[in-house]
Order: structure tokens, then sequence, then C-alpha cells
């Protein structure tokens, strides 16, 4: 069997987390970064996200024409000569395209996105750059950015990173903390919260047992304001909620009892009983003609037949060999261990905070499990 590097140097294996630097996130990652051109046209995007089973993929420009989203200059270069190739821009996701189709401005209130589907997806992907939270910014770290100092963007909000693969022609042009905002590279990686995470689960230390064992509401894990779509409420409107209220996923309530207006938009979910999630990862492999079918139906029919497992054949006939997915939930008192199991093992951004009769409470997202437990090591004396 393959020795990971941790286990090789026994140096690296007994350092602090906080000791810890990007480069330890990223020794085993050789993962190929998946890009497109920024004349690709929002069709083909698509397509390439599709294909290569990822949620993202950026931009890319030649040098020197573009400032990238968020005035970032990330340029790589050829590795021989030093000379610049390519300029990336920005990142774009799979709701960025389908919020794109949504829209919010030319359609009637009761259009399904699908009246000038095509034209829209021929738009060029370098026009709808910026347009969503995911876009506003482009991220780069340095591999030597501190874990810590990692954790406090991934903390914010921020889902990915690109990592250079040398740092050798870093150069830093602001003094924001040590993170770096220009470099050139001659070539990059994609790191996650997702592999942050996964990274903390798999390097225990004693300092990050006594957090993990503390419950996720005596951390301040929960974020209580919770707002949420109904069982009737169609995928395009989903979309569209999300997009105006620049969120990543929401929960499905039953809310029989509202009026047909409510299903079109955001609800005070707390309190109300959790039936399902909708999020802008159950996008993830939803090609053209799929998304076609759906986006005028139920979101919680399309979540439940679109889920993310290898053993569900779908069809856009809506038929399923899978029964509905299992909703990842916690109570206040789970140990924030057990919430990141949950999130590594079930691959999902968010775990719900329900009480005994499964109404919904709260939320648990990446973001707050990043930021708890960055806080309790930077607070901590050890």
């Amino acid at each position: 069997m393959q020795q990971t590097r941790d286990q090789v140097n026994p140096t690296v294996q007994s350092m602090r987390i906080t000791e810890r630097k990007v480069k330890d996130l990223m020794a085993n990652n050789t993962k190929r970064l998946v890009e497109v051109p920024y004349t690709a046209s929002l069709s083909l995007v698509m397509s390439t996200l599709v294909a290569n089973n990822v949620l993202a993929v950026p931009a890319v420009a030649p040098p020197g024409q573009w400032i990238g989203a968020g005035g970032s200059m990330i340029v790589e270069t050829d590795k021989q000569t030093g000379t610049p190739r390519k300029h990336y821009i920005g990142m774009v996701t799979m709701f960025d395209i389908v919020a794109h189709i949504a829209g919010d401005d030319h359609l009637s209130h009761d259009g399904d996105g699908t009246e000038d589907l095509q034209e829209k997806l021929s738009a060029p992907v370098s026009s709808i750059i910026g347009h969503c939270v995911e876009g506003l910014n482009l991220w780069t770290l340095s591999p030597n950015t501190s874990l810590t100092d990692c954790m406090e963007v991934f903390s914010k909000g921020v889902h990915r990173a690109l990592i250079p693969v040398d740092s050798s022609q870093m150069q830093e042009i602001s003094d924001s903390g040590g993170i770096e905002v220009m470099e050139s590279s001659s070539g990059h990686r994609m790191l996650t919260q997702m592999d942050v995470i996964k990274f903390l689960k798999q390097h225990t230390t004693d300092e990050l047992n006594y957090i993990m064992r503390r419950s996720v509401e005596d951390l301040c894990a929960v974020t209580d304001k919770v707002y949420a779509i109904t069982e009737r409420t169609r995928l395009i409107d989903a979309i569209r909620c999300l997009k105006a209220s620049m969120l990543n996923a929401v929960p499905i309530i039953n809310a029989s009892e509202v009026g047909p207006d409510d299903h079109k938009q955001l609800l005070n979910g707390r309190s109300r009983k959790l039936i399902g999630t909708f999020s802008a990862t159950d996008l993830r492999r939803c090609d053209l003609e799929t998304l076609r079918f759906w986006l005028g139906k139920s979101a919680l029919k399309f979540t439940e037949i679109n889920q993310e497992s290898s053993s569900t054949t779908t069809t856009t006939t809506g038929s399923s060999s899978s029964s509905r997915r299992e909703l990842v939930t916690c109570n206040a008192e789970t140990p924030l261990s057990e919430v990141v199991d949950k999130a590594v093992t079930r691959h999902v951004h968010r775990v719900w905070v329900v009480d005994q009769e499964g109404l919904l409470v709260g939320v648990v997202s990446l973001s707050d499990i990043i930021r708890v437990i960055r806080t309790c090591l930077l607070s901590t004396k050890w």
C-alpha cells in the first residue's frame, strides 16, 4: 500500500493543526484542473461540468485582456520560459448557468425558463461571471498560507480557491493577512471547503478532539435563521429564490396551508416540518434536456429523482430505482464530530438542525464548521 506523506514523515505527522499550511492539504491532490475558455458557450460549459462531474470550472482568457472577478490577477505561465499563457478571470458553477436561464426580469411571473433556452445557452461564459455569489471573487491562496488563514477565507462563505502548483513567482500586492491576490504559476489545483473538512477529520489531534466533542449548540455553530421553499415550489422558482437571496441551498418544508404566491418565494422555515433539501449541487449532473424537462415542475420531486447516487437510474420521464433521499440532520446537542462525519460521508455542504419532532430549528454549514473550529484553535491554549 502506498504511504501518504504524513505517514512517511513523522515530523509532519506530529505537527499541530495551527502549524499546518495549505501545501499540506494539497500534498496528495493530483487531480487535473478542468477549465473552459472565456468564449465557450454556456451550453459547452454545462456539458463540461456534467462530463467531468465537477461543481465548478474556472474560465480562462488571454493574458492582459481581462480583469478577473474581484480584481484578481491570476496568470498561468509557461514552465520553461515564464511567459504568460493565460489569465483566470472567474469561477463558474452549474448554478450560475441555471440562474442565468431562470432570469428574473423579462420572464413572466409564471414562465418556466424554457421559452428562449437555446438563445440563453449560446451566450459566452464571460457574460455571466460575477453575476452570482460564487463568481463575485476569484480566490487564490499560496501553498505557504497557514491553514488558519485558509480557514478564515473559507469560514466567510468562499467555497473554493485556486492553489498554484509552484509558488516561486508569487507576488504579494496586498497586506491582507498573507493571502496572495496576484500570482503567476505553471499550473494550479483546486482546494475546496470539503477538502479542508476532510483534512481536519483525518488529522485529529488532542486540540481537535476537545473541539469535536462539544455540541454544535455549545460551539455556536448553528445558524437559526433558515429560509425555505415549500413542497409545491417549482424548480424554476426555487432557482430564482436562491439567486435573489444569494444562497446555495434551502430546506424544503411542508407548508400546505400557505397561499399560491407563497410557493414562489422563500418562507421562514423555523418550526416547520423538514421534508427535503434543494441545493445548487443538485444541478451537478443536470444536462440540457433534463433541465428543460424539470424547470416547470416540482423542485421537491426533482431532488428526489435527481439525487447524486451511483445506484440511481434517472430519466426525464421521472422514473428512479431509488427511494426518497434520506435527510441529513442533527439536533442542537449533537457533537460536532458527528456532524462532520455526516457532512463528509454524505458529501453535503450543510446539516439541518431539527428538534425531536423533526421540525426545523437551524442549519450547520461547512462555513460554520470551519469558523468554529478556527475560532477554538486560535483561542485555546495548549
